[in-house]
């Protein structure tokens, strides 16, 4: 029998999950793409897709990299479920891989289904604009921010 705290943990990799997939279909039905609506002096909504991975890597890379990444992404999502099992008594560790996990696979169902992923966060300052983002990557950095705090945590404990 599986441990509920794992199964909670799961549960929250899903709500990220269903929460990406739902506002990227809002965005995708309420804009055409490549438009945008100004929020703020310094955010937009935009509807854009990303082919590559973080920062647009691999973007230009002819189509080879939609296949690499879902692989990537399935082997990561592999280790983190195992990680999770692992960590899912300790709440910073179990909660940093149900995020990262949650938003590895929302962009992999964009991947899979689309080609590429929905994009719709967009900030920018003095002209610059940071590569735009959705839900699912604000859940992988959420994580990795929470992994990075549990690895100082517990180095503190050693010392």
């Amino acid at each position: 029998m599986l441990d509920r705290r794992f199964i909670g943990w799961l549960l929250l990799a899903v709500v990220v999950i269903v929460l990406d997939q739902v506002v990227k279909a809002m965005v995708a039905s309420h804009f055409a793409y490549g438009d945008g609506v100004i929020v703020t002096s310094f955010f937009n909504l935009v509807y854009v897709r990303n082919h590559g991975a973080a920062f647009s890597f691999l973007a230009d890379a002819g189509g080879w990299q939609r296949w690499f990444f879902v692989a990537l992404a399935a082997a990561v999502s592999a280790w983190l479920i195992v990680t999770l099992y692992r960590h899912r008594r300790e709440a910073l560790m179990a909660a940093a891989c149900a995020f990262i996990l949650g938003g590895a696979i929302g962009n992999v169902i964009d991947r899979v289904t689309l080609g590429s992923v929905v994009d719709f966060l967009d900030f920018h300052t003095a002209g610059y604009h940071f590569p735009a983002f959705n839900l699912a990557d604000s859940a992988i950095t959420l994580g990795v921010i929470l992994m990075l705090l549990h690895q100082l945590l517990e180095g503190r404990k050693h010392v």
